[in-house]
């Protein structure tokens, strides 16, 4: 089973709508997914896809929205190709971005399910790190 979380948090310091917008803006959300182009209308039941170059080898990653609650959570599945495994229902990860306002900061909890070990979550965890960093960094501009 693959019931390892990876559970990654920052405090935000911008206003909960500011960190919304790059999480929800394609050309923001890009930078913070390291460069992936994102294709989406963010509507719950849509697919999204994650397109761009990891280590020198393209790559297209999909999902579905699963839940949009503004300016508060944002849900999607997530399968790569890049993963070696079939793309079947139960390789999925289910990632869920929780925004909570804290005055005019935001803490941002960011949740991948579906990691074999406690190592791939960790794993996951601090690619997640980095992309929180970016999220940061473009929240506060």
């Amino acid at each position: 089973m693959k019931e390892h979380i990876a559970h990654t948090e920052r405090l935000i310091h911008a206003p909960i709508q500011a960190v919304w917008a790059v999480l929800t803006t394609p050309d923001r959300h890009a930078v913070m997914m390291f460069g992936a182009e994102v294709e989406t209308d963010w509507q719950v039941g849509s697919p999204i896809t994650w397109s761009g170059t990891w280590e020198g080898k393209p790559f297209t990653d999909r999902g579905v929205i699963t839940a949009v609650d503004e300016p508060t959570l944002l849900a999607v599945t997530h399968f790569s190709a890049m993963s070696g495994e079939d793309d079947r229902p139960e390789n999925y990860h289910a990632i869920e971005w929780r925004l909570e306002p804290i005055g005019s900061q935001t803490r941002v909890t960011l949740l991948q399910d579906g990691n074999a070990t406690a190592e791939a979550a960790a794993r996951a965890e601090a690619n997640w790190a980095g992309s929180l960093d970016r999220l940061a960094t473009m929240s506060a501009d």
